[in-house]
């Protein structure tokens, strides 16, 4: 049994590298996914490391006041500051990020009016803030990834484990749980937020519960189908006979056939979680702004119409991340086809 199920693995893995364009589609999602998670090294207004009177500082790892070097108030350390930028120089050295910005970082010492266009310091230019668009798409790539992850993850094992129960035992338990979700589904999502926010401030967690309360649906339904088919056949019914639990049965022998097919919807689940995101934050109804939102990119595209490459790169950045998803999916989806790859 081992080894079969081994050779199928293989087999899948065979078949979704057969797909060309999903295959280099992981590879660049996976590349941009990992380059994300190191954005404070690749851009950020803190030192990487800095050297002064014989001692090494750790700037991103640690905070420190403008007197630890040489400056007069037990303030965080401003490493634009000219001066504490001499006493840095004349007593050792510092080496700043590619990119001197993080995401939340407004430059005073531009000349033109905000928004400004790409230049050799603000690679895609600056929102109406001064802040630089490329530091805050890559710490809102992040974001957004990690909130999709964990909102894709939350959310199926929930609709897993309720679409299992549904489907093993049928009969009262799921006709109340299809009750539930019917009136469940019919529940305006966009009015309980904008209720919430009203109240106050949604946060990261805050906004992953409500998400998570209404997408878990998602996959109830695939997986109830899948339990409802295999629940009478002859290997649950051995099982049964041999006094196996309910919880191992639906757990160890139905479920491993019914992950298969919600396996092929992860990179779906992934894209509308990213979209989910965006929009709500494009509203005005997600995440507050102190965090890196890509959807409030959007917004200030919309609002700066005079400002096009703000747009633009929003645009192609979106297209490109939810496009790699879509492409994976598609890959993931016909790697599962057995007719596809027999």
């Amino acid at each position: 049994m081992i080894l079969t199920l081994s050779t199928i693995q293989k087999e899948r893995i065979r078949a979704f590298k057969k797909n060309k364009r999903a295959l280099t589609s992981l590879y660049i999602f996976l590349f941009l996914f990992i380059i994300s998670l190191f954005s404070e090294f690749i851009s950020n207004d803190k030192p990487l490391l800095l050297k002064y009177k014989g001692d090494f500082y750790f700037p991103i790892f640690c905070s420190y006041t403008d007197k630890d070097f040489g400056g007069d108030f037990p303030t965080p350390a401003d490493y634009k500051d000219p001066y504490i930028i001499q006493n840095i120089n004349q007593n050792g050295w510092m080496i700043m990020p590619i990119i001197p910005f993080s995401f939340n970082t407004v430059d005073y010492d531009i000349n033109v009016p905000t928004p400004s266009a790409p230049d050799a310091t603000h690679w895609l230019g600056t929102d109406d803030e001064g802040r630089d668009i490329v530091a805050r798409i890559l710490y809102g790539l992040r974001l957004s990834i990690i909130f999709s992850f964990l909102l894709t993850i939350i959310s199926s094992i929930i609709g897993i484990i309720t679409g299992a129960i549904q489907g093993y035992f049928g009969g009262k338990i799921d006709l109340i749980f299809q009750r539930i979700m019917e009136i469940w589904e019919t529940l305006p999502q966009l009015f309980i937020i904008i209720i919430i926010a009203s109240i106050f401030t949604p946060g990261f967690w805050t906004l992953l519960i409500i998400l998570i309360a209404f997408s878990w649906l998602s996959l109830t339904g695939l997986v109830r189908a899948e339990f409802l088919r295999t629940r009478n056949m002859e290997y649950v019914k051995a099982a049964k006979s041999m006094g196996a639990s309910n919880f191992r049965i639906m757990f160890k022998h139905i479920l491993p056939n019914a992950v298969i097919a919600t396996i092929t919807f992860i990179p779906f689940l992934l894209a509308e979680g990213i979209t989910a995101l965006t929009a709500l934050d494009f509203l005005g109804l997600g995440l507050p702004p102190e965090y890196p939102s890509l959807g409030d990119l959007v917004r200030q595209g919309k609002d700066n119409i005079q400002a096009p490459w703000i747009g633009i790169t929003i645009f192609i950045t979106l297209s490109i991340l939810l496009s790699l998803l879509i492409f994976i999916g598609e890959g993931v989806r016909d790697s599962f086809d057995t007719r596809k790859n027999n």
